[in-house]
Parts: C-alpha cells; sequence; structure tokens
C-alpha cells in the first residue's frame, strides 16, 4: 500500500509514512519503511530489470500501477533482502496479483521467473 501510493506523490518517504501512520496499527513497521526506502533508492535500476523483461514494444508505462508496484517489490526483496528466500518473493507477488489486479498474475510470475533464470545464467 505504502509503495503504490508513493506512485501519485513527489513527497518526501518520511511524509508517506506520517499520512500511513493511522492506517496501521502500531504504526508502520521497520521492514516496511526499510523496504520503501531501499525501492525509492534503487527505482531506476529497479525499473531497468523489469524493463529487460517485457515484450518487444511495451515500456513501463503500459503496466498497470499495481502490477508494476508488485514487481518492484519483488524484485527489490530477491535482490537486497537476503532472508527472503526467492520463491517465497515470487509466490507473495503472484498472490498479490492475484487479489489486487485483473488477472495479471502470470504477467507478474513471467517477469520474474525470466529475471531469477537470468540471475541463475549470470552466476554461472
Amino acid at each position: 500500500m505504502l509503495l503504490f501510493s508513493r506512485l501519485f506523490t513527489d513527497e518526501p518517504p518520511e511524509d508517506t509514512f506520517a499520512d500511513a501512520e493511522p492506517l496501521f496499527e502500531g504504526g508502520v513497521c521497520g521492514y516496511a519503511r526499510a523496504v520503501v526506502m531501499g525501492i525509492d533508492a534503487l527505482q531506476e535500476e529497479i525499473d531497468a530489470d523489469i524493463t529487460r523483461f517485457l515484450k518487444k514494444g511495451w515500456t513501463l508505462s503500459r503496466i498497470s500501477r499495481t502490477s508494476l508496484t508488485i514487481l518492484r517489490l519483488a524484485i527489490y526483496e530477491i535482490k537486497y533482502i537476503d532472508s527472503v528466500p526467492e520463491g517465497v518473493s515470487v509466490n507473495e507477488a503472484v498472490e498479490l496479483a492475484k487479489k489486487y489486479t485483473i488477472d495479471e498474475s502470470g504477467f507478474v510470475n513471467g517477469i520474474l521467473g525470466a529475471f531469477i533464470r537470468s540471475r541463475e545464467g549470470e552466476a554461472q
């Protein structure tokens, strides 16, 4: 929710957290803060990773905002959070897409699958 709301504003992340505090019991947790700050700092790199696996002629602007948010979160977790297994990130992303998009879970799964396969190829 925090990442999605950031698509509509240029305010600093701290303002986003302050605005969202009443929505979360106990406030915005440290993990959520760290992820939002990390994605904010690395968004260009993450978006470049997503763009690499789009079909020819597609751009980020063609992806629904919900799917783009889900992809950014999953790729950030896969690349930068060692405590979250890749499979968990992909599964959670697909589940979020099933819940919050209209039939885009296959698209999300496809992009993330291609991303993970490319990383495995680079590691060899």
